[in-house]
């Protein structure tokens, strides 16, 4: 999705977009990405560039004439966004901990990290943004897609567990933000529906029952 979004930004519309089958890996993805051997994979000028956030980044340079600038141009403030970007990688990881949780115990510690991790994102984001729509100011930028494109999974965590990750009381920066990111023209055509993934997390984890909380 992240990739999507970066493309769409940078005005490139028109390009093949081929899906694996779950399950299956084919021959193109075997020899485009032979370390990970996981999607998504960019192929530009025959070239393969793997990871989502990297290919982001390649489509910022590779497209540089077109579109607007996903990546700030100040170093410091492009640094500040990397390091954000790694520290989401951790936070949805608590969140997935908190789904699998197998006792109430166990849940509520995932919980506790993953919300006292959110309230951190909720300061960043305050200062990051500088009072405006997007991390990235008044437009979205990189930050934005790395955070945005979990929203789907987010919401599907939360409908399993029952409990609301963002909260309009303690992470109001980050509802609007969110409502922002979903309703932009380059995200709301690929946002996945939390009903489908649902779905997919019931064939990702065959032998884990996934209900929604009453």
């Amino acid at each position: 999705m992240g990739v999507r979004v970066a493309l769409h930004l940078k005005g490139v519309v028109d390009y093949d977009f081929l899906q694996e089958r779950l399950g299956e890996k084919s021959q193109l993805l075997l020899e485009s990405n032979p370390v990970y051997k996981k999607i998504p994979v960019l192929i530009h000028n025959h070239n393969p560039v793997c990871e989502s956030m990297i290919i982001v980044e390649y489509a910022d340079e590779a497209w540089a004439a077109s579109g607007r600038a996903i990546r700030t141009a100040d170093p410091y403030d492009r640094a500040l966004h990397r390091f954000w970007a790694a520290c989401i990688d951790d936070e949805v990881r608590a969140m997935i901990a908190a789904v699998k949780a197998e006792t109430q115990e166990a849940r509520a510690e995932a919980m506790e990290q993953s919300l006292a991790g959110l309230e951190l994102l909720e300061e960043s984001l305050a200062k990051l943004s500088k009072g405006r729509g997007f991390v990235g100011g008044d437009a979205m930028a990189y930050l934005d897609i790395a955070l945005g494109c979990y929203l789907g999974w987010m919401k599907a965590c939360e409908t399993v567990i029952g409990h609301r990750f963002l909260d309009e009381e303690k992470t109001p920066l980050l509802v609007g933000w969110a409502e922002r990111f979903c309703s932009h023209e380059a995200v709301k055509d690929w946002m996945p529906e939390t009903d489908e993934l649902l779905e997919l997390a019931k064939v990702l984890q065959p032998k884990r029952k996934v209900s929604t909380a009453n």
